[in-house]
């Protein structure tokens, strides 16, 4: 049998999840409606008209929820707080009952011995400030930076690991762009400004954690950089892949890695917008010092130029729609990597997490990375004594997990990974069709039952290592 993969001793193992997607609770202790509320309850947003008001009742089950996670040996949990559960109109002081929720589930991670990881925004923007203009608007970043010092003045003396954004990518160009995420906008040029807003409020609310939290504590971000791969040498697909990789990759982590957007980014939008959302002070705003990157893989992507007078084709993973989230690349076609396949419809490429991470070690040298999503969905099913098998699953991370100890041992300085996600959710616009959850959840009952995948997953992190060898479940 092939030798143990060893991981670190100090490496952290955990998973994540997101308030909108398992709390439910919509209607209590004084949250209102956020732009997923709303998305959810339009008809023809969601699979099944699925909304997140019940969830899995996590506002309610969290201590069980803990317990799970100490069972299973965790000693991390990543965590989203909802905004609107803490300032309901975006606006103003904040509502206590909120934030007390958020204090005992701190309470109970630390009496558990799991560290907390809470990120400031995964994607439930308050329903008021996107009636008022959204992300698209200078203001919408100033309100999460006054958001931003509202909670880290509430748990800066609990937390010490904190993310202000989750995938800012798809809060932009999804939900303004091709319009399959809440809000459900389609104006290309109102994603572009979004997304300039967004790296503004991650500065903005970076400088206010770091205002409000002790010395100790650590400001990261969490982005879903993509792979873009080309499907040939050619010139034209190249500067394909230069293009989505600009998009993608480069208007996030250029200005605020390096202050400053891709030179070529504003040629290559030029005709959606002149950029005049850019003013002075914004890109040194933006670029403030991190102490950790957080990076979410899934799978590749696969670009080539589409042939002259077909227009784009769009396999790239991310929902359907008539409308691209990719602004000013319509002559861009994305194409299906080959191989196995996820419930999602992603191939499963773990070169491509391993690709990743070499990246940002390149791009960022001496900034601690984590993995802060990873995870696969797959149509789990319980057998008849109630037991949930996921042997694909085991090896989706098995495969992962791998690439990222290759990974450490080329260097880069990667100290923890979370995997996606703890439990079965709503799963945005796909309801609650898609399971990506360790933790089988009976919707109509809630109860939860850990999958194989869950207790493989415990006993690698328990040993701190994964075996030479994956044996089938």
């Amino acid at each position: 049998m092939p030798e143990p993969i060893t991981f670190p001793r100090d490496f952290l193992w955990g998973a994540a999840t997101s308030a909108y997607q398992i709390e439910g609770a919509v209607r209590e202790d004084g949250r209102t409606p956020s732009i997923w509320d709303t998305f959810s309850h339009t008809p023809g947003r969601t699979a099944g008209g699925d909304t997140g008001d019940v969830a899995v009742e996590h506002y309610h089950r969290y201590r069980d929820d803990v317990a799970l996670m100490a069972d299973l040996g965790l000693n991390a949990y990543r965590f989203s707080v909802s905004w609107s559960r803490v300032q309901p109109t975006g606006r103003g002081p904040a509502v206590q009952r909120g934030l007390d929720f958020y204090r005992r589930l701190v309470d109970e991670l630390l009496a558990r011995g799991i560290r907390p990881a809470l990120t400031l925004y995964h994607w439930d923007l308050p329903q008021e400030l996107e009636d008022a203009g959204g992300w698209p608007v200078r203001e919408t970043a100033l309100r999460f930076a006054e958001y931003a010092s509202i909670v880290g003045e509430a748990l800066g003396d609990r937390v010490s690991s904190w993310i202000t954004l989750n995938e800012p990518w798809c809060s932009a160009f999804l939900g303004y762009g091709s319009g399959v995420h809440a809000p459900g906008r389609t104006d290309p040029a109102a994603a572009l400004h979004a997304a300039h807003h967004l790296n503004l409020a991650h500065g903005l609310g970076a400088q206010a954690l770091r205002a409000a939290l002790p010395a100790r504590a650590q400001v990261a971000v969490s982005l879903n950089s993509a792979v873009v791969r080309a499907v040939s040498d050619d010139a034209r697909d190249q500067d394909a892949r230069r293009r989505i990789d600009n998009l993608a990759n480069g208007i996030f982590h250029g200005p605020m890695l390096h202050g400053a957007y891709p030179a070529d980014l504003f040629a290559d939008t030029a005709r959606v917008t002149d950029w005049s959302c850019v003013r002075e002070g914004d890109l040194a705003a933006a670029h403030q010092p991190l102490d950790a990157l957080g990076l979410n893989y899934y799978t590749p992507a696969l670009v080539s130029a589409a042939p002259e007078g077909t227009g784009s084709r769009r396999a790239d993973g991310h929902g359907a729609s008539d409308h691209s989230p990719w602004p000013g690349s319509d002559d861009v076609a994305f194409h299906q990597t080959p191989g196995e396949r996820t419930e999602m419809g992603w191939t499963i490429d773990p070169t491509g997490l391993h690709e990743l991470i070499m990246r940002y070690a390149r791009e960022a040298p001496g900034l601690p990375l984590y993995i802060t999503e990873n995870g696969a969905a797959y149509d789990d099913k319980p057998d008849p004594e109630g037991r949930v098998h996921d042997p694909e699953r085991i090896a989706y991370l098995h495969g992962h997990l791998a690439a990222v100890r290759r990974a450490i041992a080329d260097g880069a300085d990667v100290r923890g990974y979370y995997l996606w996600s703890l439990l079965d959710n709503f799963e945005w616009s796909y309801g609650y069709g898609k399971r990506f959850g360790a933790v089988y959840v009976d919707y109509e009952t809630q109860v939860r039952t850990p999958k194989s995948s869950a207790h493989w997953y415990a006993t690698v992190a328990g040993a701190g290592e994964l075996p030479g060898e994956l044996v089938a479940d």
